[in-house]
């Protein structure tokens, strides 16, 4: 747990997170310590970067809900292109989104 959890905390530091943030988020969804740094979190980080969210805006929504970093790519992915597409993506509407199940999603 150690080799992944100083990693990820650092990331989540580096990100623009503080250390009551990282607290929160762990706190808050624990099974981000047993996931992959590389394979899961930055892809996920780089499809929000690409989206156009800033740093400090990636850190407050993975404080709200961290859990948006325990779904697939593909989902996130695909959730990002339609909101852009529909013109209201905004760290509230793809937190909200990521929370929604798809058939909910699919009336949005």
């Amino acid at each position: 747990l150690e080799s992944k959890l100083k990693p990820f905390v650092h990331w989540l530091s580096e990100l623009g997170m503080s250390d009551a943030q990282v607290v929160k988020a762990i706190a808050t969804c624990p099974s981000l310590c047993g996931l992959s740094l590389p394979s899961n979190f930055m892809p996920k980080v780089q499809l929000l970067r690409e989206a156009g969210f800033s740093g400090v805006q990636i850190a407050s929504s993975l404080t709200v809900f961290p859990a948006l970093l325990t779904c697939s790519s593909k989902r996130l992915a695909h959730r990002l292109s339609v909101l852009q597409a529909q013109g209201v993506l905004t760290e509230t509407s793809i937190r909200s989104c990521m929370a929604m199940t798809d058939a909910k999603f699919a009336n949005f």
